[in-house]
């Protein structure tokens, strides 16, 4: 089938140049004007005064609050939609990006560092923080485009540090629309991953994939439970979600087409699921994101 998205979803060439370690806008503006992009660095993105209007994020959409902070990472497409703010107050937006390779993995792998590991690694699927982090987001922000050389590498350090750390965080795709292989640091779970992509399309028993790593089915429930916070059943739903939300937004398969090739059983069952997950009907999500135009 044909790709819908490409007419209107741009590869950003951002400014960052092989020596910058990165790089922070700060600008005012009435309304969001530029399309859904991506770009291979990662990129923290904060927003004041655009309540009403909406976020994309990979397959999610969302309607954003007063203050905004979202972190996202490589090649995740993204952009935001003026949807119901009518530009009464000047948007402040301030974004920072910087290149994926600016942590190398043998440094990641010290333990000081492992919450930084787990911020990257999250930033994958998009990070939408609290409205407490995003107020003390934007002051670390605007220090360290006060600052020159390497203080405000330091403070740059610091922000990213305070982020890892903070509490409430919402991871906003669905775990398998990016095709990440990357999404868990626990083998177990990854070979749980791997295993349910492989056949989602399928009746996938609690008792097979007990089996794949030798558990007792309460022990593989809690080990899924404590390493996802999701039940199985759930954990296996998300994952179908992301390859149905893809085939929305990619194909021109109709509801009950997707609905069957993504292994839900029937028509009401997907509807509910996706419906509690995304917010939306899949018939409305679809809707939803043809109909986005006017994007940051």
């Amino acid at each position: 089938m044909k790709n819908q998205t490409k007419n209107h979803i741009h590869r950003e060439i951002t400014p960052l140049q092989d020596d910058d370690c990165f790089l922070i806008f700060d600008r005012q503006r009435r309304l969001f004007n530029f399309p859904i992009h991506f770009h291979p660095e990662y990129e923290i993105n904060f927003i004041a005064n655009a309540r009403g209007g909406r976020r994309i994020v990979g397959d999610h959409i969302g309607i954003i609050d007063d203050l905004e902070l979202v972190m996202i990472g490589p090649n995740l497409f993204h952009g935001w939609e003026n949807y119901k703010n009518k530009g009464d107050k000047l948007l402040h937006e301030i974004t920072l990006q910087f290149p994926r390779d600016l942590f190398q993995h043998h440094l990641l792998r010290k333990n000081i560092l492992k919450p930084l590991k787990d911020l990257l690694h999250n930033a994958n699927r998009g990070i939408l923080f609290s409205q407490e982090t995003a107020q003390l987001a934007a002051q670390r922000l605007k220090r360290i485009n006060k600052k020159r050389g390497f203080d405000s590498f330091l403070e740059f350090q610091s922000l990213l540090y305070e982020l890892a750390i903070s509490k409430n965080q919402k991871l906003l795709t669905n775990i398998s629309f990016q095709n990440q292989n990357d999404f868990f640091n626990s083998d177990n779970i990854e070979r749980i991953y791997h295993f349910v992509k492989e056949n989602y399309k399928n009746r996938i028993k609690l008792e097979e994939a007990a089996k794949l790593l030798n558990m007792s089915v309460v022990s593989f429930s809690r080990l899924i439970k404590q390493r996802t916070g999701k039940t199985f059943i759930e954990f296996v739903n998300e994952i179908r979600l992301g390859y149905a939300t893809r085939m929305l937004i990619e194909t021109t398969k109709n509801i009950s087409e997707i609905c069957y090739e993504c292994g839900f059983n029937n028509i009401s069952n997907f509807n509910r699921t996706f419906k509690k997950k995304q917010n939306c009907t899949p018939t409305e999500f679809r809707s939803n994101f043809n109909g986005i135009k006017n994007v940051f």
